[in-house]
């Protein structure tokens, strides 16, 4: 438990930084769900005995993930204590303001970064296998492996 703490409060604080920069702002609950997101998107290849997930299917696995913190989270936090955090209500295909399709897509193509981020810092911190190259994991996305 230690160890994904403290994978989820480095990765929630690369993705709240980098949302800042994207949106020029960002809210501190951001750093809690995006370390969340990452947390779990992380987990889909610690297993790989169990799950035998290709890159593709733990892409499709992980945006299904992040949308549905996302929504959860965003009901909590915009539509119940209205702090305002997010809303999609304006782009296509979005459910309540909280997820929308743009970002679905987008969170497809960042899930192969989470999942490598997530095998970097397990390295790095834990001393775990060394991951792949970034490179490598997006090639694999393109050939669907």
């Amino acid at each position: 438990m230690k160890k994904l703490s403290i994978l989820g409060f480095v990765m929630g604080m690369i993705y709240f930084t980098a949302e800042g920069f994207w949106r020029g702002w960002t809210n501190i609950a951001m750093l809690f769900v995006g370390g969340l997101c990452c947390v779990l998107i992380g987990l889909l290849d610690e297993f790989p005995g169990k799950l035998k997930l290709k890159l593709w299917q733990q892409c499709i696995l992980g945006t299904l993930i992040i949308l549905t913190v996302e929504f959860v989270s965003g009901v909590i936090l915009n539509l119940w204590l209205k702090l305002r955090i997010w809303d999609y209500s304006n782009s296509w295909g979005n459910i309540k303001g909280q997820v929308c399709v743009a970002y679905g897509l987008l969170w497809f193509l960042l899930t192969p970064f989470a999942i490598w981020l997530d095998d970097f810092l397990r390295w790095k911190l834990f001393g775990e296998e060394k991951p792949y190259d970034i490179k490598h994991i997006y090639r694999d996305l393109v050939r669907l492996r």
